[in-house]
C-alpha cells in the first residue's frame, strides 16, 4: 500500500471547509440552548419524573455532587445489566458478563472512555448494547458538555455562587443537542451502507449449500452517537474498520467530521456566552492549529513507513483496512486520539512507531485539539488561565482572565488539573512494567512492549479508549488499574474545573486597563500553543523516549 499525498491533502481540506461552514451556526445554537429559559415537553417530563426544580440553580459543590451521584448510579446500572444479561431478552445464548470485564466496561462507558476489554459480538446482546452502552454514549458525552458550560458561566458571571442546574443542563444537552445530531448522522450512515437491523441474518449459498450467519444489530444508530459524542466503543470488535460500521471512504471521512463537530463548535458558543466572540475564535484557532499540525505529522509518519515491524510486513498493509488505504487511516487515527473518541479504522498497534507515538502524544496533550465533547474546551480554558498567569508574571502584574483575577486559589486548582493525568499515567504504567506476570499480557518485545503499556494507561487516564491491540487487558489487575485510571482521569479534573468555576463566579469584574494582557489575539494564541505543548506533552518525554521514539528512531 502506498500513501497518497494528494488524497490526504484533499480530505483534510474538505474537513476544514465543512467544519468552518458549521462552526458559527452550531455554535450559536449551542449558546442559545444553554442561555435559554424555555423547556420542551420531554424535558418537563424528565424534571417531573426526577423531582427536579428546573428553576433552582446550584452552587459548584451541589453541581459537582449531582455529577458524581449521577455517574455512580450509572456505573452500577451498567454493571448490573451486564451481569444479568442471561436473564434479559435479546441475549440469545449469551450469559452474564465476567465481573472484572463488566466492572471495567461500566466505568469505561460512564467516563466517556469506551475502553473495550471484550469482543462485542460474543459478549453483549442487543438489549445490553442499546440499553446500557448506547444510552451511556449519550449521557457521558452530555456530562462533559455541561461541565464545560458550568465553567463558562463561572467566567461570565460575577458576584454569585450559582453555576446553573446540572439536571437542566443534562436534559437540554441530551434532548436538544445530542439526540438531533445523532439522529441526522444515523440517517446519513444508513444511506451510506451502515447496517441497521435487529439481529443476525442467515444467508444460504445455493451453489455450495453452506449457510452463513451474518451478524447485525442497530449499528448505525449506535455508531452515530459513538462518534458524535466522542465515545468510540464499536458495535463490532474491529470498530470503525468493520464494513458494517464504516463501509466506505466517504463514511470514514463523515465519521471524522462528526467526531470533530461538537468540540470544534463549542468555542464559538463560549465566545457568545462570555460576551466576546474574539475569545471563541482564538480558542478555535489554537485547537485548529494543533489538529492540523498533529494530522500532518501523523500523515508524514505513516507515509515514511519506518520501523522494524513495518519492514518485516513488507511495508504498510498489515493492520490497515484495504478499503481505506493509509491516507484516510492517518486522518482518522490523528482525529480520534485528539478528541478522546478512541474509535479506530486502522489497528494503532500496526502504525509505524512514530505514527503510534504521535497518537500517544495527541492524548498526552490533554486531548484539547479540539478534544472530547466539553472536556476539550474546559481543558484548553484551564491552559488559557495558566498562560494568562505566565503572561502576568512577565509584565509584573496580577494576572486577569476576562476580568477575573487569577490568584493563589485559582492557580492551585489549575496546577492540580495539569498534574492529575501525567501522575496517573506515569505512576500506573511504571508500577505495571515492574510486574512480570502482568507484563506477560503484552507479548511484544523491546520498546514496543513498553509502548503497549504506556499507550493503555495514557488512553485510560485521558478517557480515550483506543489501544495498541497487542496487549490483553481483561485480567483482574489490568481491568482494575485501567478502571482506576479512567475514574480518576475523568472525575478528578471535573472536581477541579467546577471548584475553579465556583471561585471565578464569586468574583467581581475587574475593568480592563493598559496593563491587561489581551487574550484574543495571535500573540496570546501563540503563548497558549507553547504552554499546551510544554506543560502537557513534554511531561511525558522521558517515557516516550523509552517507547515509540526508541523504536522509531533507532530502527
Amino acid at each position: 500500500m502506498t500513501f497518497n499525498t494528494a488524497s490526504f491533502v484533499i480530505q483534510v481540506s474538505a474537513l476544514v471547509l465543512a467544519l468552518a461552514a458549521v462552526h458559527k451556526p452550531l455554535g450559536v445554537y449551542l449558546a442559545r440552548v444553554f442561555d435559554g429559559k424555555s423547556m420542551t415537553r420531554p424535558e418537563r417530563l424528565f424534571y417531573r419524573l426526577a423531582g427536579v426544580d428546573a428553576e433552582a440553580e446550584q452552587t459548584w459543590s451541589v453541581y459537582l455532587r449531582s455529577v458524581l451521584v449521577f455517574s455512580a448510579v450509572s456505573i452500577l446500572a451498567v454493571f448490573g445489566l451486564q451481569r444479568l444479561q442471561g436473564l434479559l431478552p435479546g441475549a440469545g445464548s449469551l450469559a452474564g458478563v465476567d465481573p472484572w470485564v463488566a466492572m471495567n466496561t461500566a466505568i469505561s462507558f460512564v467516563t466517556n472512555t469506551n475502553w473495550q476489554t471484550y469482543i462485542p459480538e460474543t459478549t453483549f446482546g442487543i438489549l445490553v448494547q442499546m440499553l446500557a452502552l448506547a444510552v451511556q454514549n449519550f449521557l457521558s458525552a452530555a456530562v462533559g458538555i455541561v461541565v464545560a458550560v458550568a465553567l463558562i458561566r463561572g467566567i461570565a458571571r460575577t458576584g454569585t455562587d450559582r453555576l446553573g442546574n446540572f439536571w437542566v443542563d443534562l436534559a437540554r444537552t441530551s434532548f436538544r443537542v445530542l439526540l438531533p445530531l445523532a439522529g441526522i448522522a444515523a440517517v446519513v450512515m444508513v444511506l451510506g451502507g451502515v447496517v441497521q437491523n435487529f439481529g443476525p441474518t442467515e444467508v444460504s449459498n445455493t451453489a455450495t449449500g453452506v449457510t452463513q450467519v451474518i451478524p447485525g444489530g442497530p449499528v448505525a444508530s449506535q455508531e452515530a452517537i459513538k462518534i458524535v459524542g466522542t465515545n468510540g466503543g464499536g458495535y463490532f470488535n474491529a470498530n470503525s474498520a468493520h464494513p458494517f460500521e464504516n463501509p466506505s471512504v466517504f463514511i470514514s471521512l463523515f465519521q471524522v467530521f462528526l467526531l470533530l463537530l461538537v468540540p470544534s463548535a463549542l468555542p464559538y458558543a463560549y465566545g457568545r456566552m462570555v460576551g466576546d466572540r474574539r475569545q471563541g475564535y482564538m480558542v478555535a484557532a489554537v485547537m485548529g492549529a494543533l489538529w492540523l499540525a498533529s494530522t500532518a505529522l501523523t500523515g508524514w509518519a505513516v507515509a515514511a513507513a519506518q520501523g522494524t515491524a513495518t519492514a518485516a510486513a513488507g511495508g504498510l498493509g498489515e493492520g490497515f483496512e484495504q478499503r481505506f488505504g493509509p491516507a484516510p487511516s492517518a486522518i482518522f487515527a490523528a482525529s480520534t486520539t485528539l478528541t478522546s473518541t478512541g474509535a479506530v479504522n486502522v489497528a494503532h498497534d500496526s502504525l509505524p512507531p512514530l505514527a503510534g507515538g504521535a497518537a500517544m502524544v495527541n492524548m498526552m496533550l490533554g486531548e484539547v485539539a479540539p478534544g472530547g465533547t466539553g472536556s476539550g474546551l474546559y481543558g484548553l480554558l484551564i491552559l488559557s488561565i495558566i498562560s494568562v498567569f505566565i503572561a502576568g508574571l512577565m509584565v509584573g502584574r496580577t494576572p486577569e482572565y476576562l476580568g477575573k483575577k487569577i490568584g493563589p486559589t485559582e492557580m492551585k486548582l489549575t496546577a492540580m488539573y495539569i498534574l492529575v493525568t501525567p501522575v496517573l499515567v506515569l505512576a500506573l504504567a511504571g508500577i505495571t512494567v515492574l510486574l512480570p506476570d502482568v507484563m506477560a499480557n503484552a507479548p511484544a518485545t523491546g520498546p514496543h512492549r513498553f509502548s503497549e503499556v504506556l499507550y493503555a494507561f495514557t488512553s485510560g487516564a485521558n478517557n480515550n479508549g483506543s489501544a495498541f491491540g497487542g496487549i490483553t487487558t481483561s485480567g483482574p489487575y489490568l481491568s482494575a488499574m485501567l478502571g482506576v485510571a479512567m475514574l480518576l482521569g475523568r472525575f478528578l479534573p471535573i472536581v477541579l474545573v467546577l471548584a475553579l468555576a465556583g471561585s471565578l463566579a464569586r468574583q467581581g469584574k475587574v475593568p480592563a486597563s493598559a496593563g491587561t494582557v489581551p487574550t484574543h489575539g495571535p500573540l496570546f494564541g501563540s503563548l497558549l500553543l507553547g504552554v499546551t505543548v510544554i506543560l502537557t506533552a513534554l511531561s511525558y518525554f522521558p517515557a516516550l523516549a523509552l517507547g515509540p521514539l526508541a523504536e522509531g528512531l533507532l530502527t
